[in-house]
C-alpha cells in the first residue's frame, strides 16, 4: 500500500490537491451544460447514489464502530436515499413529457350534446 508508506501530512496535502481539482473540473463540467439538459444530468447524479448506498451499508455492518460513525453512516444512508428515489421520481416525470398523448375525441354534432 502506498498511502502507508506516506507521512500523514504528504498523504492529506495529496488528498487536498484531488478535492480541489476535482471541484474546479465539476464548476467547468456543469457550467458547460445546456440549460435544457441540467434536469436529465441530475435525475442520472442522483440515481448514481446507489453508490453511497452501498458505502454507508458497508460502514454500518463493519464491526468495530463507535457511536460516531453509526450516527454518520445512517445519515449517510438516508439522504442518500432520499436522493435516489427524487432522482428517479424526477426522471419518471421528465420522461412523462416525451409521451404521445391521445387526441381528444370527437364530438358528435347529432347528438346535440345527449349521450345515450
Amino acid at each position: 500500500m502506498i498511502a502507508a508508506a506516506l507521512p500523514h501530512g504528504v498523504l492529506l496535502m495529496f488528498e487536498v490537491t484531488i478535492l480541489v481539482i476535482a471541484i474546479f473540473l465539476g464548476i467547468e463540467v456543469i457550467s458547460k451544460v445546456p440549460t435544457l439538459l441540467h434536469t436529465p444530468l441530475m435525475s442520472g447524479t442522483n440515481a448514481i447514489h446507489g453508490v453511497v448506498i452501498v458505502g454507508a451499508m458497508l460502514v454500518l455492518g463493519a464491526g468495530h464502530k463507535g457511536p460516531y460513525t453509526w450516527v454518520i453512516g445512517f445519515v449517510a444512508m438516508v439522504l442518500a436515499s432520499a436522493n435516489v428515489v427524487g432522482g428517479f421520481v424526477v426522471t419518471d416525470r421528465m420522461l412523462e413529457m416525451f409521451k404521445k398523448r391521445e387526441p381528444a375525441k370527437p364530438v358528435d354534432a347529432s347528438q346535440n350534446g345527449q349521450q345515450e
